[in-house]
């Protein structure tokens, strides 16, 4: 157990440039061999890289290992959500046509009363629908419903 308390501390010399003067002690609480952890050897890649994690980095929540990758991710999806939404979508939306049909009815409407005094006809027709396709509920039918004219 000794000897990789001595690896680690040797290999965190070689990362940090000086000694780190911590004890290491690995306890089992357990009673069974097959509880216990193995250890690993630390290799200096892997400590050098906790070494490296630990700098003054809060993560964006893109990418919880690399600082380049998140900036990156984090970068883009601002730059479309902002750019390509906001201003593209605004002007999307204040240049859209009509779709509410407000010009074409008054255009439509002033052509039909154009041709209606063209024609001499009444601006309004009083029988829009002919009388005898007309089909009105009967005075029974109606009961005491209310008519409002």
């Amino acid at each position: 157990m000794n000897t990789i308390a001595r690896l680690v501390n040797a290999n965190i010399k070689k990362c940090v440039g000086f000694s780190v003067n911590k004890q290491i002690r690995f306890i089992s609480t357990s009673k069974k061999n097959r509880e216990t952890a193995s250890v690993v050897n630390p290799t200096e890649e892997t400590v050098c890289k906790t070494e490296e994690k630990t700098k003054n980095w809060i993560s964006y929540g893109f990418s919880h290992t690399d600082e380049k990758e998140d900036r990156l991710i984090m970068h883009t999806i601002m730059f479309l959500g902002i750019s390509l939404v906001f201003v593209f979508g605004g002007f999307l939306l204040a240049y859209r046509p009509a779709d509410l049909g407000r010009d074409w009815a008054h255009r439509e409407g002033f052509l039909e009363l154009r041709r209606r005094e063209q024609e001499g006809l009444p601006l309004v027709d009083p029988n829009y629908l002919p009388l005898d396709q007309l089909i009105l509920p009967t005075d029974e039918e109606l009961g005491d419903t209310e008519i409002i004219i």
